[in-house]
């Protein structure tokens, strides 16, 4: 290494940058420290400084090597120092080409890699900085006084998770930054909180905390609670929670609430959080529940608890009995639940038969596992429930008749929405609850004629069709008629014992024996 001046020659290493067999690619610089000048090329040497940076330290170095394509963004090291490189090209009026860097260590360096008037990059600015991690870096104190405000004082996310703090470190932190809305704490033993009440200016404008895995009670937290006035999201996953309390006057702004992984066995202490009056959220999956009740309303009613929940999760637990989603019918809002890996969910060998039961018992409902349920969706599952239990409805006491349609209360209870889905669809005819025949080919031939309605010219046909096939097969066999295609075709049918009725047929994956068509019936068939 050869000194010049106040400079230095030293040679630069970039790592993965090989030439010809070399481990990494060298170039000789000459470094002035701390000055902010331009030196010009003298006894004919490889290279010369041209900057430092004074927000990020860099420098910009003259190259007489091939600069790969990919060196920009590419890190360096330089007598110990890192770095990181920003800028590759040209800086008038020399015609070398040229390497901005900027340094990891921000007491290296005096500019912001502008030349002459020319911004050829920009480096990190951390004022500006609006998301920090800084997870698991053993952070364990604030630091000087104002020196968080002083360098990025406009952090809004900050990620403090598994390191060494306690409450009072985190307050001395968050009361720096002004715009703090999200904070994880999780992994953190954080202690008790010396002065809860100082505290409340620290977190004024929190809205989202993560304690996930800090060992926090749920009576720690309603202790805790009025140090985030305007929480709106807070997760508690992973505490080994059992008990829950009522909360008063506190947590009324809680949007969601997190308690995955903890240990609410008992149905009862849900009832504890039914009245937050904004909570939209709720997860309780593998917390062990496998009943929930709703008190205060019988079946088909709705409850006052839980008055905006829209989503519900409850994966990973014990439920298996059918009146755990008849139960959640009786909420007001209700749109999405995730309810994977329950022994209810393999209460039939086929999946999507559960799901649809699942449809056809929440009313509100418009996500499964985060599935879309789409209108036709909806209607096909509560017409299939409806023609399902038929048979278990008509020996309860249900009937065609309104005047004589009553049902126990063992069946209402068990099918809450029964009775509305009749008003909605109209009660089950005896042809649709008909039992099965035994297999045989001639039980399973229909003679059906199928006819276009709305073409008068088309004549009727005649086919002999299994009872076993599929609307979508049907639709295939029409296409090769009609020399319509499949997807432009709806079909419907007429009974000959209900010739006043017309029946969709409106589910592609569902036979002609589903639907209840008879032999001598008429297929109806519209584009």
């Amino acid at each position: 290494m050869k000194r010049i001046g106040g400079g230095i020659w030293t040679s630069w290493r970039i790592p993965g940058l090989n030439q010809v067999g070399q481990t990494g690619w060298t170039i000789r610089v000459f470094i002035r420290r701390h000055l902010l000048c331009y030196y010009e090329t003298v006894n004919n040497d490889d290279g010369v400084l041209h900057s430092y940076s004074v927000i990020f330290s860099l420098g910009s170095f003259m190259m007489n090597s091939i600069v790969p394509p990919d060196a920009k963004g590419r890190r360096i090291i330089c007598d110990g120092d890192y770095a990181t490189v920003r800028y590759v090209g040209p800086v008038p009026p020399s015609p070398e080409l040229w390497l901005g860097v900027e340094w990891d260590n921000p007491q290296r360096g005096k500019h912001s890699g502008c030349h002459q008037g020319t911004q050829y990059f920009i480096c990190s600015q951390l004022n500006k900085l609006t998301e920090i991690s800084l997870r698991e870096c053993v952070v364990c104190d604030s630091g000087q006084k104002g020196e968080i405000f002083q360098t990025c004082p406009n952090i809004m996310s900050l990620n403090l998770s598994k390191n060494l703090l306690s409450w009072d470190k985190v307050a001395d932190i968050a009361c720096q930054l002004k715009k703090l809305e999200i904070l994880d704490l999780s992994e953190n033993k954080l202690g008790v909180p010396s002065d809860l009440v100082s505290f409340t200016s620290a977190f004024i404008n929190l809205r989202v905390l993560c304690l996930n895995g800090t060992g926090v009670m749920w009576t720690e937290v309603l202790m805790y609670s009025p140090m985030w006035p305007l929480l709106e999201e807070l997760y508690l996953a992973s505490n080994n929670i059992t008990v829950l309390e009522r909360p008063v006057n506190t947590l009324q702004s809680l949007k969601i609430l997190d308690l995955l992984n903890n240990k609410l066995i008992d149905e009862n202490q849900l009832q504890h959080i039914a009245y937050l009056p904004r909570l939209e959220q709720l997860i309780i999956s593998n917390t062990g529940i496998s009943s929930i009740h709703f008190p205060d309303v019988g079946y088909g009613c709705k409850s006052a608890m839980f008055p905006s929940l829209r989503s519900l999760a409850v994966n990973n637990n014990k439920i298996a009995d059918w009146s755990f989603i008849n139960e959640l019918d009786k909420l007001q809002c209700l749109q999405s639940l995730n309810c994977k890996n329950n022994p209810i969910m393999e209460s039939n060998k086929n999946i999507e038969t559960v799901k649809q039961l699942i449809i056809a018992k929440i009313g509100n409902l418009k996500f499964l596992d985060k599935s879309e349920i789409l209108p036709k969706e909806r209607q096909g599952a509560e017409l299939d429930y409806r023609k399902i239990f038929g048979n278990d409805w008509l020996q309860a006491g249900g009937h065609q008749n309104p005047e004589k349609n009553r049902p126990n209360e063992e069946f209402l209870a068990d099918h809450p929405r029964y009775k509305l889905l009749c008003s909605k669809y109209g009660a089950p005819e005896e042809g649709e609850l008909k039992q099965e025949k035994p297999f045989t080919l001639k039980n399973q031939l229909l003679t059906l004629t199928i006819v276009c309605p709305d073409k008068p010219n088309q004549k009727p046909i005649e086919k002999k069709l299994p009872d076993s096939m599929t609307i979508q097969k049907v639709k295939g066999l029409l296409h090769r008629l009609l020399r319509i295609p499949g997807s432009n075709l709806r079909l419907s049918y007429k009974s000959t014992k209900m010739e006043s009725r017309e029946i969709t047929l409106q589910n592609d994956l569902k036979s002609l024996a589903f639907y209840s068509v008879e032999n001598g019936d008429c297929i109806l068939v519209r584009w």
